[in-house]
């Protein structure tokens, strides 16, 4: 059975779960009570941090522009323009034996696409979810549900995997920032 996390908690990924090389990272929301006329299109996005929480160059941000790191280690497996349906609206496949050494945490955040032309925002979104499962058997092992607790937000850092004492470990973060994907980029050291 999935560890079901709060924000703020953390837990160990490869030490409860010796031998695991890949990870998949399932996202999935739904939108609620919105009559805007326009569709809710939302983008699961990556960022490979060194140890100062920054990028070391622009190719660490995997997203629907650039699919899969350099590295191997991080491959978006594509964008769901409209999030409709059961399960994972957006997955993302991490070789936990590829991860660079320089790269000491990679985040996973949500933005919605042209959210301030559309007059979008998280506050508008709800079921949203991570989860982590073992790529090899698709057992869900990290459930992290975020809650409603979003409003004028338009983009989320969701979660991390990050390295400690040569062990992965997940931290279930939830953090709002306004400004969208551009913001988010910024705060991360990508040159947007």
């Amino acid at each position: 059975m999935a560890i079901s996390l709060a924000k703020g908690q953390k837990v160990d990924l490869t030490k409860t779960n010796p031998g695991l090389k890949e990870v998949l990272i399932g996202l999935g929301w739904d939108t609620n009570k919105y009559d805007g006329g326009k569709d809710f299109d939302l983008d699961a996005s990556v960022f490979l941090l060194g140890a100062n929480g920054k990028v070391n160059s622009d190719a660490d941000f995997v997203f629907y522009g650039n699919l899969k790191h350099e590295s191997g280690a991080v491959e978006h497996l594509g964008d769901n323009l409209t999030g409709q349906g059961e399960g994972d609206d957006e997955e993302i496949k991490v070789f936990l034996d590829k991860v660079p050494a320089n790269v000491e945490k990679i985040d996973f955040t949500v933005t919605i696409y042209e959210a301030e032309q559309r007059k979008q925002n998280f506050g508008q979104v709800e079921n949203a979810f991570i989860r982590v499962m073992d790529a090899a058997n698709g057992k869900e092992l990290i459930r992290y549900d975020l809650g409603e607790d979003f409003s004028i937000e338009t983009a989320v850092v969701v979660g991390e995997l990050y390295r400690n004492k040569g062990e992965w470990k997940f931290n279930a973060i939830g953090s709002g920032f306004e400004g969208g994907l551009a913001s988010l980029g910024r705060n991360f050291g990508v040159n947007v």
